[in-house]
């Protein structure tokens, strides 16, 4: 096992963060890693890892805790509600990183939930200081704070050059959702 472990981050207005994270994933159940994925935003609406996070049972775990995007057309929830959900988030997060269960833990959206004030920037380098040396912890989500990207060992941001939506392209099954 390897002595220390590295805080990552992907951040930035580009698609892929989360794709990242699973990717970072995929590669770890071949080393038969244990990995849990806490979803921040999603939570409410279908989507494909879903369903094949459970292929990659028992080494990943995914919970999504969310009620879905917040401040969209068909956000039905209050802000208070969505604080609630993403404070229940940080407290399933605190629990799932000093379990002693897993190698590497993804905060999916978590920046997302700072930039959204659904909770503090304070929340999240709490999370950070007091994870296992040995533990790698992935968090994703634009707007990632400087607090954040000082404190992390590896920073990848996601540039956006060409989007299909930009030409009227829907989001599109298996490949944004």
């Amino acid at each position: 096992m390897e002595k220390d472990g590295l805080t990552i981050v992907y951040t930035g207005k580009g698609k892929g963060k989360t794709t990242a994270a699973l990717g970072i994933a995929l590669r770890a159940t071949g080393y038969k890693k244990k990995i849990c994925m806490i979803q921040f935003i999603k939570g409410s609406w279908h989507y494909g890892e879903m369903d094949s996070s459970k292929r990659l049972e028992p080494e990943f775990e995914m919970i999504a805790v969310g009620k879905g995007f917040v401040g969209i057309i068909d956000d039905k929830s209050s802000k208070e509600d969505h604080k609630k959900i993403a404070k229940e988030a940080i407290r399933i997060s605190n629990e799932k990183i000093h379990s002693g269960n897993y190698d590497i833990v993804i905060l999916d959206e978590i920046n997302y939930a700072v930039n959204l004030e659904l909770i503090s920037v304070d929340d999240v380098l709490d999370l950070i200081k007091s994870k296992p040396l040995e533990m790698d912890l992935v968090l994703t989500g634009n707007y990632a704070r400087d607090e954040v990207i000082e404190v992390a060992d590896l920073v990848t941001e996601m540039r956006e050059i060409k989007h299909p939506f930009q030409h009227g392209i829907k989001a599109k099954k298996g490949i944004d959702f």
